[in-house]
């Protein structure tokens, strides 16, 4: 542990303002969203964390634009996050995975566009999993004189100004970037602060193990097929088999192979032909974490970040994590080309 992290514990307001101070002539817009995304975090949080005696475990009784059920607790996160955002009157525009429509805020001459998923694996919450909140953020594109519009939002994911997502797991962990390497936080919930945990986390260039859906196997592509295969296969040489972990929420299966390595895949099959993962508001997002991290996030063509997105709830297929672990797998996808 750096010397600076064992005599001063940096809280995320703290850090967020000592990394502002680096650059010269930074407005500190930025900053704020960022704290005002914090304090959303931590209202949702405690929501998460007393839900069984408060109502809102259980089915809201709507679904979404992409047709899937909608949890009270996806609203109420959803209700925070807007909430927040549009207090700040640095957003122009928001797009929530909950809501088929842009959501144009009053301050239309905002700086800031934002993406976010309020919940990611919200099918989890009745049964006490992790679920979490993923977020990005983009500069609008068109002069801060006239109403955003959706043009401004489709842009590819390297334009990013920051990314992260706050993880609800046995603590609450939020983690971001701003294009400068991966910081982590812990939520001290005694006196509700989020503290720096790592203000550089890097993701291991192999680890023995994968992420993935199995029930899906019939309808991946080949070289996922073979893959998988060949990963299960003994040889003690290349460390195989692997070992599986699929928890059914992007954010936690994310987060431990940030932290431990290995790869993530959510590839196309028969029911979601071109990914069922959203590009904006979850590939992109998590792909910007891992390549800060120094991983690899790719769609099976080519990096993530550099799909220009055609609509707000495009989808697109997913592998990320480990550099090695993908690099091995990206073999196996250009065999069957």
């Amino acid at each position: 542990m750096p010397q600076e992290k064992a005599n001063h514990l940096l809280t995320l307001e703290e850090f967020i303002i000592r990394s502002q101070n680096r650059f010269e002539g930074a407005t500190g817009e930025l900053s704020q969203l960022l704290r005002d995304i914090g304090l959303a975090a931590k209202i949702v949080s405690r929501e998460v964390n007393k839900a069984g005696i408060t109502n809102l475990l259980g089915q809201h009784g709507s679904r979404n634009v992409h047709g899937e059920s909608v949890k009270k607790l996806d609203v109420f996160a959803d209700e925070q996050i807007m909430s927040a955002l549009a207090r700040s009157g640095i957003v122009s525009l928001m797009i929530s995975e909950e809501s088929n429509e842009l959501i144009r805020l009053e301050s239309s001459s905002g700086k800031y566009i934002v993406f976010f998923d309020p919940l990611d694996g919200s099918s989890n919450i009745d049964v006490n999993v992790s679920v979490g909140t993923i977020f990005s953020i983009y500069m609008r594109k068109s002069p801060r004189e006239v109403p955003a519009e959706e043009s401004d939002a489709l842009q590819p994911g390297e334009r990013q100004a920051a990314a992260g997502y706050v993880l609800y797991g046995s603590s609450t962990m939020l983690v971001y970037t701003t294009g400068m390497g991966v910081s982590s936080f812990t939520l001290d919930p005694t006196i509700g602060e989020f503290m720096l945990a790592d203000d550089d986390i890097r993701i291991p260039d192999f680890h023995p193990q994968y992420s993935i859906n199995e029930g899906n196997s019939s309808g991946w592509p080949e070289g996922v097929r073979s893959y998988i295969e060949h990963i299960k296969k003994v040889d003690p040489q290349t460390k195989r088999p692997y070992s599986l972990r699929y928890i059914g929420s992007m954010v936690s299966d994310l987060h431990r192979t940030l932290l431990l390595g290995g790869v993530f895949l959510y590839p196309p099959n028969v029911s979601n032909p071109e990914g069922k993962l959203r590009l904006m508001y979850e590939c992109n997002p998590m792909g910007y974490i891992i390549e800060q991290a120094g991983g690899l996030a790719l769609d099976g063509r080519g990096r993530i970040l550099e799909i220009v997105p055609e609509s707000i709830h495009q989808t697109a297929p997913v592998y990320m994590g480990s550099r090695k672990n993908v690099e091995k797998l990206m073999e196996f996808l250009s065999s069957e080309k």
